[in-house]
């Protein structure tokens, strides 16, 4: 059967003629060819190329967290998009490993060519941080000046565009506001929950009281810190400590959309309820592997250039290495543990609720 589509050949489709002629070594426009160089320019381009597939994810699974309401099928595009993301940041993280067989003098062959390029300037990787969700407010200063303050003025331009587009955390936010099951008829769910967690602070507080191993200044101690666990509980119980805690910027994820997220969390084992769940723990996953991603490039600088300033001017591995942690855009999300209960202790949902909550089918078709 004859297909209606011309032939096409691998190369021409691939446009290999235009990729593998990409690879421009400085070292050898100067005179002085550099081995190692086209591993550095290959691992950078093959970076880039990632990072383009991860923004086509991540731009899709948005649009759709954005409808109003969001389409259940949808949700496990959602999720497996995620997932694909997840599986492209281990093989960015791998491929530190390929460069790290470039030893720091190869690399200081090539290096003073590459003065002022950075890594720091790929458009792509703030891209991503913003579609994040990154707040430009909330960013480490780069030499006291803004992150893009070492772009072009037309990748200046686009960036401070693309922070007033929508992003991964603010339709996750909105889309988490809108879950059902919180209060339906006279159940309230979180004055059951608030006093499961009473009985389960009280009776940690008494295995403290009555452990013999422990000295008074010891128990002291225990308590003190069991004080502190239940003031972070209190918060989630009232939206106005939660809306100070914000304001703060101890906590970003509104009040509401914190009780979702937890709900989900505490009822994964629900049906209706399980790729929400994945959900929310794919983009658990994809803040940590992107802060094991910087810390190894931090590692990764360091063992090339030690304390140097980095090409682009800035403090090298101590930035990056600063940049591991405070950037994290889901801490939110990883909080989440903080506020779980035991299985056996959680409030028993009522019959309409977790009917609602499951995939019921009647023999009738009812």
């Amino acid at each position: 059967m004859n297909k209606p589509y011309p032939p096409l050949y691998y190369s021409d489709y691939l446009q290999l003629d235009r990729l593998l002629d990409a690879q421009d070594r400085k070292s050898v426009a100067y005179g002085q060819p550099a081995h190692d160089e086209m591993l550095f320019i290959i691992v950078h381009q093959a970076y880039e190329l990632w990072f383009k597939q991860i923004l086509f994810e991540v731009d899709s699974v948005i649009a759709m967290l954005s409808h109003d309401p969001v389409e259940e099928k949808h949700i496990g595009v959602c999720v497996a998009r995620l997932q694909r993301v997840t599986e492209i940041q281990k093989v960015l993280i791998d491929q530190l490993r390929v460069l790290e067989t470039m030893t720091p003098l190869d690399f200081l062959d090539f290096r003073d060519f590459l003065f002022p390029a950075s890594g720091f300037q790929s458009i792509q990787f703030r891209m991503l941080e913003i579609r994040l969700g990154l707040q430009s407010d909330t960013r480490l200063r780069y030499n006291q000046a803004a992150y893009h303050s070492r772009v072009s003025q037309e990748h200046r331009d686009a960036l401070i565009a693309a922070e007033q587009e929508p992003t991964m955390f603010a339709a996750l936010e909105n889309w988490l506001e809108r879950t059902p099951f919180l209060e339906t008829g006279d159940y309230r769910f979180w004055e059951e929950y608030r006093a499961a967690v009473q009985r389960m602070l009280d009776g940690e507080r008494d295995v403290i009281k009555g452990n013999p191993t422990l000295s008074d200044e010891e128990k002291q101690a225990q308590l003190t810190e069991q004080d502190a666990t239940a003031e972070h509980f209190d918060a989630i119980f009232d939206a106005d400590r939660h809306r100070a805690l914000q304001e703060d910027g101890t906590r970003r994820l509104g009040h509401r959309a914190t009780l979702a997220a937890l709900f989900i969390s505490l009822y994964r084992d629900e049906p209706i309820l399980a790729l929400p769940y994945r959900l929310v723990e794919m983009l658990v996953d994809i803040d940590e592997l992107m802060t094991t991603w910087r810390y190894r490039h931090a590692l990764m600088v360091h063992r090339m250039i030690g304390t140097k300033i980095g090409t682009g001017g800035s403090s090298g591995y101590h930035y990056l290495k600063s940049t591991a942690e405070s950037h994290r855009i889901f801490r939110d999300l990883t909080n989440l543990s903080t506020f779980l209960i035991p299985r056996h202790t959680l409030p028993s949902l009522p019959g309409e609720v977790r009917r609602r909550l499951g995939f019921t089918h009647s023999a009738k078709g009812q």
